[in-house]
């Protein structure tokens, strides 16, 4: 392997590591805070908000750790696209706000989940050749 072909393993590998790692932590977050968020998805509107908290936080840490391991990355990433399309639109629709500190918030959040969406779709449309899976 040529020294090019090396540094874009090892870059290739931390990205991985920081954007699985990204979905792995909220799924973290979902699993240990489900009363709290579930308090929250409620007052979205979101039906039976315990089990869409629990729900789309086994969608983050399976496709957390499809892209963090290289394992069916094609199909981790529809589990966060299936995750961040509604939860964008839903959770995080700052058109709606009053508050202006929820609206500046729930702006961040918005145009930051149609970042990770791009960087989903990107990762998808990776050919992952063998020598860049961890195993």
């Amino acid at each position: 392997m040529d020294t090019m072909t090396t540094i874009l393993k090892i870059i290739f590998i931390i990205g991985r590591v920081l954007f699985g790692g990204f979905f792995i932590r909220a799924a973290y977050h979902h699993f240990s805070g489900v009363s709290s968020m579930a308090g929250y998805a409620g007052a979205k509107g979101i039906p039976a908000p315990k089990l869409a908290i629990i729900g789309t936080g086994v969608f983050l840490l399976l496709g957390g750790l499809s892209f963090l391991l290289g394992v069916k990355p094609f199909i981790g990433g529809i589990l966060l696209i299936l995750f961040l399309v509604p939860v964008s639109f839903t959770m995080h629709a700052y058109w709606k706000d009053q508050d202006p500190g929820m609206k500046m918030s729930n702006n961040v959040n918005f145009y930051k989940n149609l970042a990770l969406l791009g960087a989903t779709l990107m990762m998808m449309a990776l050919p992952w050749p063998k020598e860049f899976r961890l195993w």
